[in-house]
């Protein structure tokens, strides 16, 4: 086996999560949905489950700035994925939630991320796989157990 190169290791994790999300994108243009890019994806997984959450909020988990969120917004909002509704306690402000639709694509985007792990799994085999899962979440949890820091992130 030919030695390991320093920072090899990362290069090809940035190299297979853009491949595996290049494979995502074409499932989903075969679905006929809108141009959605990664940062779409980030706000369905951050919305998804939650109480409404405001586009500040967004922005802090996202790590833009309200105005990149809020142009991130319009774009779901006008496509149907998510809504405005007022704030519960401030008169002023207003919070996001998914629609119907969105959460119809987020069990449509889990089904299709499974046909991108499968596509995997059959490259290497189903316990391989599940080794670098076990091994991505050993990993993780060395880096941060329990700590809230471990949220899905994009990395800009």
């Amino acid at each position: 086996m030919p030695e390991r190169k320093p920072g090899e290791v990362a290069l090809l994790f940035a190299m297979v999560y853009r491949a595996m999300t290049d494979h995502m994108h074409d499932l989903l243009e075969e679905h006929g949905r809108e141009p959605l890019r990664p940062a779409h994806g980030y706000v369905f997984r951050y919305l998804a489950g939650k109480d409404p959450v405001t586009v500040v909020e967004l922005a802090a988990q996202l790590d833009v700035t309200k105005q990149a969120a809020s142009k991130t917004v319009a774009e779901l909002v006008d496509w149907g994925y998510i809504e405005r509704r007022p704030h519960p306690t401030d008169g002023r402000a207003q919070v996001l939630a998914l629609t119907g639709k969105g959460e119809d694509y987020v069990r449509l985007a889990d089904r299709l991320w499974g046909e991108v792990e499968n596509h995997w799994a059959g490259l290497i085999g189903d316990k391989r796989l599940a080794a670098v899962r076990d091994d991505l979440r050993a990993y993780l949890d060395s880096r941060y157990g329990d700590d809230d820091r471990v949220k899905l992130r994009p990395v800009w």
